[in-house]
């Protein structure tokens, strides 16, 4: 199988030549000039780049939850998930999976069955689909089982979160009546809920310390959520906590990239020009290196808009900006066979039409060497 004609992003450059994929194992098996005989694809006139790999999408939860209480069953959310990702050019992704002390949605027997249902669909899924535990903090009577989770290689990373309400929290973390509607609570009883889990607090660095060790012994990547200071970040990182997501300023991800840890921030910030809830913004930080990986966050199309919005404002060069959102994410998540156009790397490839650079579109894009989204037959042959 051969991709030919396109601008392929390899070596840190764009060059025109053609990608052979190996149909056997899903493997790149060449970049460079190419001759020989069988199925192709006419790319001339796209960009050949590498797939996305999204480590942090909880965008799922729209399709489980499009409106507060009402819900659809799980495997219909996954399955147009995954259409939207491959639709997309994200070719690995990360499920966002909240495991929370909140009843509902993101409560404890929904985390059980997001996980099975992506155990059990993930076989004819287009990405290779993964579950990022999000695990809230406070959710301590939750250690154990998720201790077992890491032992069984069930998880591919573990995000420590605290969304604990309190007159000290950001902003976003105070709005207390949509907590309680997504839980299925009244304002009362979820007021009542903080309170007894408040009392615990104690409990929670030792908790954090634990599972720490057990996703290390298992060699799964862990990630702190909204780091408020480079104090905060230097606890994590000393537990092995090498990615920090959305720290909330400058400093504290300063000192998360002067330490070689990977930073990562919301797509949607750099599409939008800004965060949506007043914090740091996304391509700000890239232009001071404050940042090293784009996520989808909350929004499946921004991974492929966002780099081609950062070289349109000059911020990177696509060909830079590209890696922020494959194989920077890749290495993050501890994914050596992907993120680069490299023989031997797995044939995960987005082809995209950037006539209209700040609208670019997957054409076509394949996943371990198979087409699993295509909007033009006419250039395979």
């Amino acid at each position: 199988m051969r991709i030919q004609g396109g601008q392929v992003l390899a070596g840190g450059q764009f060059v025109e030549a053609d990608v052979r994929v190996d149909d056997r194992d899903g493997a790149i098996a060449s970049v460079g000039a190419d001759g020989g005989n069988g199925r192709s694809y006419d790319a001339r006139g796209l960009y050949v780049l590498p797939g996305i790999v999204d480590i942090h999408a909880d965008a799922f939860e729209r399709q489980l939850m499009p409106r507060p209480g009402v819900g659809f069953p799980i495997d219909l959310a996954l399955q147009e998930s995954d259409r939207q990702a491959v639709g997309n050019g994200i070719t690995t992704l990360f499920h966002g999976v909240t495991w929370s002390w909140e009843p509902g949605l993101r409560g404890a027997d929904n985390a059980r069955a997001v996980l099975t249902g992506i155990e059990q669909l993930q076989p004819s899924l287009g990405a290779d689909t993964r579950c990022h535990l999000r695990h809230e903090t406070y959710n301590l009577d939750a250690e154990s089982e998720i201790t077992d989770w890491l032992g069984d290689k069930r998880i591919g990373m573990l995000g420590f979160n605290d969304h604990m309400p309190s007159a000290s929290a950001p902003p976003r973390l105070r709005k207390i009546a949509e907590m309680a509607a997504r839980a299925g609570l009244t304002v009362e009883e979820f007021n009542a809920l903080v309170e007894r889990l408040r009392a615990r607090a104690g409990d929670v660095p030792g908790s954090i310390e634990r599972l720490a060790r057990a996703a290390g012994d298992s060699s799964v990547a862990t990630l702190s959520h909204d780091d408020m200071s480079p104090a905060q970040r230097q606890w994590f990182r000393a537990l092995g906590c090498r990615v920090a997501e959305f720290p909330v300023n400058h400093e504290t991800a300063d000192d998360a990239t002067r330490a070689g840890d990977n930073v990562v921030m919301g797509a949607p910030n750099v599409v939008r020009g800004g965060s949506h809830i007043g914090w740091v913004s996304a391509a700000d930080m890239i232009a001071r290196g404050l940042c090293t990986v784009l996520a989808s966050d909350y929004y499946y199309p921004a991974p492929l808009l966002a780099p081609f919005r950062l070289a349109a404002d000059k911020v990177a060069p696509l060909a830079e900006a590209w890696r922020f959102v494959s194989e920077r994410p890749a290495q993050a998540a501890g994914l050596g066979d992907r993120g680069a156009l490299e023989p031997g790397k797995r044939a995960d490839i987005v082809l995209v039409d950037a006539v209209d650079p700040l609208r670019p579109k997957a054409v076509a894009t394949m996943a371990a060497g198979r087409f699993v989204h295509m909007t033009d037959a006419s250039r395979f042959n």
